[in-house]
């Protein structure tokens, strides 16, 4: 049955001042005073950062040098969470926004990483004590970890984090990698937060989950998703994948299930390190 006409401008006028109310209440929003934070986790991509939102309490969003960045509580801290885009422009820059408009304590890079090491394995988590990069410059990490506490939980090891500028999906460019520098991961964004902080003498940490280990080779499609700005533009990227290659789908769909378990995996991880981090 048709709707009245009367009905009908009334439920588009209602819908247009819900709209504007939103609208507003967002712009009073983006002209809030900085809100200082305990800490920051600067993520890469919304699937990485998915589990440890779902932790957080009283989340809310605010735009600012041009990232969204999301406030909330975690074991009674104040924390921010951006998602920068991947690659290590994206990410210093939005490391810069989130100390620029937070002030955190602390500052963690986190996010899915490439394992480099047979003794590695999907899920396990790491713990950078040095971070380097690709022409081999290193910055330290101040991270103290007792080895007998270490032994007490399995599957997270401390030690070298490599970054480079794309994915490394074959399994021996990745096993050059970890022999070449002596690392234990490998990701696009981690030596860029560190870097950024050392500069703005922030205090950094930097907790990596992998996602594919050494000998793991990740399907082609993965660069070319990594590489989009938005998820509407992935969403494209992928049903461009599916339509050249059709057990491409496949591959997605495994790709998407594993990043969901690592991110629940990092999430419970990365929840006991911001409740013990030092004010």
């Amino acid at each position: 049955m048709p709707l009245h006409p009367f009905l009908r401008r009334w439920l588009v006028h209602t819908a247009r001042q819900k709209l504007r109310r939103r609208m507003a209440k967002e712009a009073d929003r983006e002209n809030m005073p900085p809100e200082a934070s305990d800490v920051a986790v600067v993520f890469a991509l919304g699937i990485e950062a998915g589990g440890f939102l779902d932790r957080m309490d009283e989340r809310i969003a605010l735009r600012g040098g041009g990232f969204t960045i999301r406030l909330g509580t975690l074991a009674a801290r104040r924390v921010a969470v951006v998602t920068s885009g991947a690659g290590a422009e994206n990410a210093a820059r939005a490391t810069d926004a989130v100390l620029d408009g937070h002030s955190p304590k602390w500052v963690v890079s986190a996010g899915l990483a490439g394992g480099l090491r047979p003794d590695l394995c999907r899920y396990e988590v790491v713990l950078a004590n040095h971070v380097v990069n690709a022409e081999g410059r290193q910055l330290q990490i101040d991270l103290s970890v007792d080895p007998a506490e270490l032994e007490k939980h399995p599957g997270v090891h401390v030690g070298r984090v490599l970054s480079v500028a794309h994915p490394v999906r074959a399994p021996d460019e990745k096993a050059a990698l970890g022999e070449t520098h002596d690392a234990l991961a490998v990701d696009m964004e981690t030596f860029a937060v560190a870097e950024t902080c050392r500069r703005r003498q922030a205090r950094c940490l930097a907790v990596r989950v992998v996602y594919d280990p050494v000998d793991e080779r990740l399907p082609p499609d993965v660069e070319t998703l990594l590489a989009q700005p938005t998820m509407a533009t992935r969403l494209g990227a992928a049903a461009a994948a599916v339509f050249r290659r059709p057990s491409s789908l496949k591959d997605l769909y495994q790709l998407r299930e594993n990043a969901l378990v690592a991110s629940e995996r990092l999430a419970t991880f990365l929840a006991g390190v911001v409740e013990q981090l030092p004010s």
